[in-house]
Parts: C-alpha cells; sequence; structure tokens
C-alpha cells in the first residue's frame, strides 16, 4: 500500500503505463526523489534516466511519446528546474505530443510569500501546458494525477503536476464518498475516433471525383501506414509526407515524393501545383505558401486536433478522427481507378529527382567534404530497425533530400518548434525505447555545442543497459551556424555576421575518444564511405567528425525571385563568405541541368509569373 503522497504518485503513474522516466534531482522535488529511490530498492519502482540537464529530460520525454506513442514523463525540482523544462515541452506542445511534467515546489505555507525558489509555477507553466495544476492535499493527488495523464494523451499536449516539498511527504488517504474529494480513474479513454458515416461518405465522393488526388501525410498517420498506402492505391493518389510522417510512408513507394517546401523535392511542389484533390492525413503542415492556390484544389483535412483542421488551407470537408481508424472506414467507399497517369506521372518524375540527388551528392567542393555526400553515403548504408534524428539546421535539409526510410525504420526531429537543440536527446530517448535497434544522430557542430557535448555522458553513464549499443554521431563540424547564415542572405538579404554565425572549432572525435568512444575524421570526400563502413562494424558508440563545407547551399526545389534577389543582395554587401558561397552554389546549380538551371535563374520569367 502507498503510504505517502509521493508513493501513490510513483504507484499510480505506473497504472498509467509509464515504466520510464527523465528527471534531474532537487531539493523542491527531493521528497518524491526519495520515493522513487525506495520503490526502486523494493524493485517496484520506475526507470529513472538522469541526463545533464533538466532540458534534456523534457526532450527526451517528448522523444519517448514521439517513438513509441506512450506519454513521456520529465521530473525536475522547483523553479530553476522547472524553468529548464520549459524549451522541452514547448516542443511536446507544438509537436501534439502527450507528456506529463512532475515539479517540486516550495512548501505550501510559502506559496506567495516570495520565499527563495517559491515562483509561481502555474502561472509559468500556463501557455505551454493544457493542464496545470498544484497539488495542495494528499485527498487531491488521485484526480490530479489521473486527470493530468488523461488529458496529455487525449488532447495530445503536456500536462503538468505541481508538488509542493511538504505535500510530498503527508500521509496518503483511503479516498471515500466524500464532498469535494474526486474519486478517479487510471483508465486511457480511447481516441479511436471515427467520423459519422454520412460525413465518410461526403469524403470519399470528394476523392472518386478528383482526377489529380494528393495525400499530405504528417506524423498523426503513424501507425496507419498500410491503411494510407490502400487508400492511395485506390485514389490512385500522389504522396507527399511532412518531415515528421517521413517514417509513415516507406521511401520505397514509387508515388511517394518525399517533402514539400524548403527542404523538400520538386516532384512534391509540381504534385501541390497541379492537383485537383488534397487531402491533409494528421498533420498541420505549417508552410502556406507551398500549398494549393486558393480555389485550385478540393481538400479534406482528417486528424485528432480539431483546432487545427481548415487552419493552412480552405478545406471543404473536415473529418474529426484517428488516421487510422477513420481511413479503414472511409477505404470500402472509395472507387479504384483505372486512370492511373497521374500516379505514374509522378513516380516517373521521382526517378529523375533521385538521379538529380545523387548527382548533387557527388560534387567536390574546396573548402569542405560535401554534407549531400556524408548523408547519401549514410542512406544507402541504414540497416534495418535504423532510427535517425537530425537537428534543425541544415542538416534537416540533408536529411530531408537524401534520407529514404524503408518500412520498419523509424526517424524523428523537433518540428514545428524547430529547435536545433533535439537530435541527441531524441537519439538517447530511441536508444532506451529501442535498445535493440540501431540509432544515427545527424547533428551540426552548433547544436552539438549546446547540448550534444553533454549527452555523451549520458551515454556513456548508460551504455551498459542498451542490448545493442550501436549508436552513430554524425558531427557536421564547419564553424558556422550554417541554416542561420543561409537564412540571414535568403531571406533578409543581410551578409553573414560572422560575430554571430562562427562556432569555435573543437575537436568532436578527439572528445568522444576520450569518453572511451570511437571517433573517426573525415576532412575529404573520398573518406565518407570508409568512414560509415568502420561505424556500422562498430558494436559500440562511434563519432564521425565530418569537416564539410559551410558553403554548399541548401537549394530549395524551385527558387523564386526573391530568393534569388536576396542572395546576391547578401553577397554583394560585404559578406565574408561571398566567394565561397558563390563558387559552392554555382557548382550546386550546374548538376541541377540545363533546364533547372534556366528556371533557378529565371530566365525568360518576370516576377509575375511566380
Amino acid at each position: 500500500m502507498a503510504t505517502t503522497v509521493s508513493d501513490f504518485v510513483i504507484q499510480r503513474i505506473r497504472e498509467w503505463g509509464v515504466s520510464r522516466v527523465f528527471g534531474f534531482p532537487g531539493d523542491g522535488i527531493g521528497e518524491f526523489d526519495g520515493a522513487l529511490g525506495k520503490a526502486e530498492r523494493a524493485g517496484d519502482g520506475v526507470e529513472y534516466i538522469r541526463p545533464t540537464h533538466e532540458e534534456i529530460c523534457a526532450l527526451m520525454a517528448t522523444a519517448h511519446a514521439k517513438f513509441t506513442g506512450e506519454v513521456g514523463v520529465c521530473i525536475a525540482t522547483s523553479s530553476p528546474g522547472a524553468f529548464h523544462l520549459l524549451n522541452g515541452l514547448y516542443d511536446a506542445a507544438m509537436d501534439n505530443q502527450p507528456v506529463v511534467a512532475i515539479v517540486g515546489q516550495q512548501g505550501v505555507n510559502a506559496l506567495g510569500t516570495f520565499n527563495q525558489q517559491q515562483s509561481n509555477l502555474e502561472r509559468t507553466f500556463a501557455d505551454v501546458a493544457v493542464y496545470v495544476q498544484t497539488i495542495v492535499s494528499p485527498a487531491q493527488a488521485q484526480a490530479v494525477v489521473d486527470t493530468a495523464f488523461r488529458t496529455a494523451r487525449v488532447r495530445l499536449q503536456p500536462a503538468v503536476i505541481i508538488l509542493p516539498h511538504d505535500v510530498q511527504g503527508m500521509e496518503m488517504p483511503k479516498l471515500g464518498p466524500e464532498n469535494w474529494v474526486s474519486r478517479s480513474s487510471a483508465v486511457a479513454p480511447s481516441t479511436a475516433i471515427v467520423p459519422p458515416r454520412e460525413e465518410l461518405a461526403r469524403a470519399a465522393a470528394i476523392i472518386n471525383e478528383g482526377k489529380k488526388v494528393t495525400f499530405l501525410v504528417g506524423h498523426g498517420a503513424n501507425g496507419a501506414t498500410d491503411l494510407v498506402l490502400e487508400a492511395a492505391h485506390k485514389a490512385g493518389a500522389g504522396i507527399i509526407t511532412a518531415l515528421r510522417g517521413k517514417q509513415v510512408v516507406p521511401s520505397d513507394v514509387p508515388h511517394h515524393t518525399q517533402q514539400l517546401g524548403l527542404l523538400g523535392s520538386l516532384p512534391s511542389l509540381h504534385q501541390i501545383k497541379k492537383c485537383d484533390t488534397l487531402v491533409l492525413l494528421g498533420t498541420n503542415y505549417p508552410y502556406g505558401q507551398f500549398l494549393p492556390a486558393t480555389g485550385q484544389a478540393r481538400a479534406i483535412q482528417v486528424d485528432l486536433k480539431p483546432e487545427q483542421m481548415g487552419l493552412r488551407y480552405p478545406t471543404e470537408l473536415n473529418l474529426w478522427g484517428d488516421v487510422g481508424a477513420t481511413l479503414a472506414a472511409l477505404v470500402p467507399l472509395l472507387d479504384e481507378k483505372t486512370d492511373l497517369d497521374w500516379q505514374n506521372g509522378i513516380a516517373s518524375e521521382m526517378v529523375d529527382w533521385e538521379g538529380e540527388m545523387d548527382a548533387q551528392a557527388e560534387v567536390g567542393y574546396d573548402d569542405g567534404v560535401n554534407p549531400r555526400r556524408v548523408y547519401h553515403e549514410l542512406n544507402k548504408r541504414l540497416p534495418p530497425q535504423a532510427i535517425v534524428t537530425a537537428d534543425a539546421g541544415t542538416t534537416a535539409d540533408w536529411y530531408g533530400h537524401h534520407i529514404r526510410l524503408r518500412r520498419g525504420m523509424m526517424g524523428d526531429l523537433s518540428g514545428r518548434l524547430a529547435t536545433m537543440l533535439a537530435a541527441m536527446p531524441y537519439a538517447v530517448a530511441a536508444k532506451f525505447a529501442y535498445p535493440e535497434r540501431p540509432v544515427i544522430c545527424t547533428i551540426g557542430d552548433g547544436a552539438f555545442q549546446m547540448l550534444g557535448m553533454n549527452e555523451l555522458i549520458t551515454v556513456k553513464k548508460y551504455l551498459s543497459r542498451w542490448e545493442n549499443p550501436q549508436l552513430i554521431i554524425l558531427v557536421l563540424h564547419n564553424d558556422d551556424l550554417s541554416q542561420v547564415s543561409w537564412e540571414m542572405r535568403t531571406e533578409d538579404a543581410n551578409p553573414v555576421w560572422a560575430t554571430s554565425q562562427d562556432v569555435e572549432s573543437v575537436d568532436y572525435a578527439g572528445w568522444a575518444e576520450l569518453l572511451g568512444f570511437t571517433g573517426i575524421r573525415v576532412t575529404e570526400d573520398d573518406q565518407v564511405a570508409a568512414a560509415w563502413d568502420r561505424a556500422f562494424a562498430n558494436p559500440g558508440v562511434t563519432l564521425i567528425d565530418a569537416h564539410t563545407s559551410k558553403n554548399v547551399p541548401p537549394l530549395p526545389p524551385h527558387i523564386t525571385a526573391e530568393f534569388a534577389r536576396n542572395t546576391a543582395k547578401a553577397l554583394f554587401k560585404g559578406d565574408p563568405d561571398a566567394r565561397g558561397a558563390i563558387r559552392d552554389s554555382a557548382q550546386a546549380l550546374l548538376t541541377e541541368g540545363v533546364e533547372r538551371v534556366k528556371d533557378t535563374l529565371h530566365l525568360g520569367r518576370s516576377d509575375k509569373d511566380e
């Protein structure tokens, strides 16, 4: 029997299916930490993972939710630790993930008295969390814990439980029928929601009437791969995946054109520009400039987040439901198309695009390794069941352009928050969730200096727990915050400002070796393939320190006149890397072929054609 509030909370979160938490100790959560230790010694606790920083705890809890579909749990002390959780909780909020944070607080009598480390945590977390509540009495604990987990799971958002230090050690009473006392259940509600049949019939009619149907598939369709493919087969549809939906549709599906937008493919852009029917499945794709023109396409959206439907494009029909359950009911209502010219044309164009990506990876540069080649060679060697993570710098571009996840593989990164901090915490969380699988973390040197270097210490601490200790970290070492550098040029026509953009060079391979891992330095293109072969042959942890060019442009599939003008202005305003950027951009453009160069340079067209 649980004897204290802390004992009860630990028992209750186990009843909610939690077997692993990510925490960092402190005096504000000290009594609860002690109860966690007591439960561990008794053999009925939860696995407690302690990384090097509270922010990483929250990022790892979010990653756990993304990779497993379970509720992620993070734990921290009061004010300082609680504040550090915020970035990871915003990651969960903006990527629609169920996470519960349990944070300490000073004693109840200290609330509102400006006591040391006492702050208004309910106000602090009010923006990021869908449910925030302080447990001020033992009889309240059951209802707060259950409501936090239930709300996080149903609303796909983070929830926060605030646990004052004195309440943590109070005796937990047996709850009975009493005024003001809620007796709740630790039962997860079903989210297998299916829209009414008449709405499904309307959706089927719209899709059946379409001649050029495109599915835009996001992470919300995770677990529904076969149903997505069956629906696309019957509708004769092309498929585009949002960046976080990359793992939903296998890369060997010929009419899957990968991503859309700045780091997407030209076939995806052409699909969007030409489709007459757009079906959004579990995605809140945020870049409206890449969606069809208003009135071009009839559109349907299927999602569990009703507030996000009809938000990016004026949809004709919004189906509130789980993607898998909804498709299972919708597929029998779809007519099987016999005219597959649209789908076959998409597949043919994708073959050409893959050839272009191969050619781009083979371009040589004078100022460092081609980063595309590093990803191209990785993709050729991805083992079955591999998990790949990326940060939100140029690694996201190369991940989108060159990584092709086959059935059974997984991949993820921070989506709408677009934080460059997440790649390493995600990779480590993936190893805990799937200790038997190989994990590859791809990360820029700026992001690696933020959180990645510290997390190699966490890896060293927990390596023995993993059935398959293979973890490969690729660091793109270019001494520059290169994604931001290119954004400065292309978005604002500003030259690179070295004061803000330069990254201090560090021997990353040496740092890995200092911790007892394998470090591989790559300084030439012809070393890339051998480096990956050696990394995949190593059963342990390997860090590839790839000295890549910072001037290779992350070219979008179609360059607008504004993009071209801004870049030109920036490079001729005294950009310190102008010579290298111009040279490397020219080499990249020439590889695209004469027709693509014409398109890129807008030869024979005016801005009005954009």
